[in-house]
């Protein structure tokens, strides 16, 4: 009688990833081309930053030297103290922050419940409606810039905070951003909520918005920057010390034969620093909003 004995198959491991061995080299050479990339790339956006860092703390004579340095010497620390005292820029940095919360606030409640109407609720005509809505992304803001002027002016609202924050409390790009990410939440939770007899309102408020924090943290962000950061709308609309913005503020060190770009660098870093806390106490939500609020739905 014969008796057979089967070997059992062999199995060769990768190199890569064998214990103890050595990674190949196709994945070493693709992540250190990728880190190299990431890195210049770090350094070519955080340059203009370090540029204008330098720039505050050098002395006019020092801006101009040939060829430039990028390390101040002496660093001069008063032109930040200049730069308050050379225009009300509290008053300015006031008017920026009340202007930036109350569009950013209002944007958000506006946005959030068209959005919920548009992803939740059931009526004729809600996509074609919607895709109506959408093409207005394509309009530029300085074809409608002289209409909302002369609204503004009949309005009597010229140099006033109601120009500033009023025409820009709605955005048609946060109504597609959270109605993307709502579409996202289960339907489920809405039938339950109706069961128990909640409106469509308390479902928004209850049910909907507690479930949103990533992308509300990501819109609160993108809002808030472009509101901080608006020159031409401030511009156009405000006369006076009383409701000029940063922006608007900062230009004035600009003249028509020179510019005090020591004075001017430092107006921009103290402008700069709301919107780095901003973004450095959201950050985690803000990455997971962008990644979320893409995701289809129903």
């Amino acid at each position: 009688m014969t008796t057979t004995t089967t070997t059992p198959p062999t199995t060769t491991t990768p190199a890569s990833i064998r214990p103890g061995a050595a990674p190949g080299a196709t994945f070493n050479t693709g992540h250190l081309v990728l880190h190299v990339a990431l890195i210049l790339g770090s350094v070519a956006m955080l340059l203009p930053f370090g540029w204008m860092l330098a720039t505050s703390l050098k002395s006019p004579p020092q801006i101009f030297t040939y060829p430039p340095s990028l390390v101040p010497n002496p660093v001069v620390w008063r032109n930040y103290l200049d730069t308050v005292q050379a225009m009300p820029f509290g008053r300015f940095y006031l008017n920026s922050l009340f202007v930036a919360v109350s569009v950013t606030t209002l944007q958000i409640l506006t946005s959030s419940l068209a959005a919920f109407a548009f992803a939740r609720l059931r009526f004729r005509g809600r996509e074609a409606l919607f895709l109506v809505y959408l093409a207005t992304l394509m309009i530029p803001f300085h074809v409608t810039m002289i209409p909302n002027f002369i609204l503004i002016r009949y309005l009597r609202w010229f140099d006033t905070f109601y120009a500033l924050i009023v025409p820009t409390a709605f955005s048609v790009f946060a109504v597609f951003l959270l109605r993307q990410y709502f579409r996202g939440i289960p339907v489920e939770l809405d039938e339950a909520a109706r069961m128990d007899g909640a409106s469509s309102f308390r479902i928004w408020g209850q049910v909907i918005m507690p479930l949103s924090g990533p992308v509300l943290a990501a819109l609160t962000i993108f809002v808030f920057l472009g509101s901080w950061n608006d020159f031409l709308w401030p511009l156009v609309v405000s006369n006076s010390h009383a409701t000029r913005t940063i922006p608007v503020g900062l230009a004035t060190f600009r003249g028509q034969y020179n510019t005090d770009w020591h004075l001017l660098m430092a107006g921009s870093v103290i402008a700069l620093l709301p919107v780095l806390l901003v973004y450095v106490f959201a950050q985690k939500r803000f990455v997971e909003g962008i990644t979320l609020s893409g995701m289809g739905g129903r």
